[in-house]
């Protein structure tokens, strides 16, 4: 069984072209902006059969096209990889585009079969300094980039995504070090960088916890600009998503 959080159908910001998107429930980082709060606890959530998200991609498949396909988001993905194996198998069967958007900070035997099985890996990149990584997700991204580097080794393509959050992650030095890191990566296909927002705010306050980040402003037009200019520094391709 597969715990769902929810879905989105005709989804066109994660991955290429349309795609059916699947939120899972429960996620080991704690970053101070996440937009779905609701998914971090491992309780909840909706435990779903795998031939029910196979019959829902389906459904949905003639609306692909060739780009198009379904992604895995969270929460984090990676805490059911033993579950979800099985049903990406079935998905590469019936021809169906596979992406993981994930955090890459859990690795084991299952997350390795389960990338295996994965077309693109949507790797998220919460910051580069390990510093501000901790403050901005109280956890480590030594685990991550270790994730980048597997990902690399085996030669599967990824899309590396940089939420742009003021004050937290827009260091110009944090992203150039970041960018010269992984200036080699040949599997790196795209750099995303997704603008701050608080449109998640609200669940905060359904959930009782307080946001974190009231101070924080969102992007200006100049500051993703910038942002976008120092990664083309280093990558064909970038967008603000």
């Amino acid at each position: 069984m597969i715990n769902v959080h929810s879905y989105e159908s005709m989804g066109t910001f994660d991955g290429p072209g349309l795609r059916l998107v699947v939120f899972l429930q429960g996620c080991n980082f704690r970053c101070k902006y996440c937009a779905n709060p609701d998914t971090i606890t491992l309780k909840g959530g909706k435990p779903t059969e795998v031939e029910e998200i196979v019959r829902m991609a389906l459904s949905q498949k003639a609306f692909f096209g060739k780009k198009g396909g379904i992604t895995f988001s969270g929460g984090e993905p990676t805490l059911q990889a033993k579950e979800l194996i099985p049903l990406f198998r079935r998905l590469r069967e019936e021809g169906i585009h596979i992406c993981l958007d994930s955090n890459g900070g859990n690795m084991n035997d299952d997350v390795k079969e389960l990338l295996s099985l994965t077309d693109l890996v949507l790797l998220d990149i919460k910051e580069f300094n390990p510093d501000h990584h901790m403050i901005l997700t109280e956890r480590s991204n030594a685990q991550t980039l270790s994730t980048a580097a597997y990902l690399e080794e085996i030669k599967r393509p990824m899309w590396l995504r940089y939420v742009l959050v003021p004050g937290y992650s827009d260091f110009e030095e944090d992203i150039i070090a970041m960018c010269e890191h992984f200036k080699s990566y040949s599997m790196i296909k795209r750099i995303e960088i997704l603008p701050y927002h608080t449109l998640g705010k609200h669940k905060y306050e359904a959930l009782k916890k307080p946001y974190l980040l009231e101070e924080v402003k969102e992007n200006t037009p100049a500051q993703l600009e910038h942002a976008q200019e120092l990664f083309s520094r280093y990558f064909p391709e970038v967008y603000v998503n």
